[in-house]
């Protein structure tokens, strides 16, 4: 085979990849609980909760929180979040987590506008999270998020870590992006 040949045969195989499995966008329930709880654990950067608060999270929360889908029907990502009661227009995203395999497909994202689509007719048009300063992903996904929604990012620091027991955790910046359109 000729180098031309190759260079061919090469292009011709971008074009007949075979398709990516469906993934689809549910509301969680009760029985993916302990799926979430694995995909934050291993994760390496989320504040893991106890299993029990994944199992209510997806009773009490449901509403607003998703997982994704894998094709088996399996959870392969998941976002959490509630809306603030002090604040009914705000959505405070409390977790977003995507299963090692699946990373890198812009998933996260997906689930975020996915969610925040949810909710506006719930009038929420501003949307809280904390993330720590070494939780990179985190930063660019809520950033990238703001961008494609043109509204205005504002940090500030909303739980210096000398408050958490553990000596060493990093503090909570707080990112709050709105009005979001």
């Amino acid at each position: 085979m000729t180098a031309a040949q190759a260079d061919l045969a090469g292009a011709r195989n971008e074009f007949h990849r075979p398709a990516a499995p469906a993934i689809g966008i549910d509301t969680p329930r009760v029985e993916d609980g302990a799926a979430i709880w694995r995909i934050a654990r291993d994760s390496e950067v989320l504040d893991l909760n106890s299993s029990y608060s994944y199992l209510l999270w997806c009773r009490d929360f449901a509403g607003t929180s998703l997982v994704a889908r894998g094709a088996d029907g399996e959870p392969i990502a998941f976002v959490t979040g509630y809306v603030r009661p002090q604040r009914p227009r705000t959505l405070v995203v409390w977790q977003v987590a995507v299963d090692r395999a699946h990373r890198g497909r812009g998933l996260a994202g997906v689930l975020l506008d996915a969610l925040t689509a949810r909710v506006a007719g719930q009038g929420v048009d501003t949307v809280e999270t904390t993330v720590t300063p070494d939780n990179k992903a985190s930063d660019r996904l809520f950033t990238s998020y703001a961008e494609r929604r043109g509204a205005p990012l504002e940090r500030e620091v909303l739980f210096d870590g000398g408050l958490f027991p553990e000596s060493s955790h990093e503090p909570e910046v707080l990112y709050r992006i709105g009005p979001i359109t």
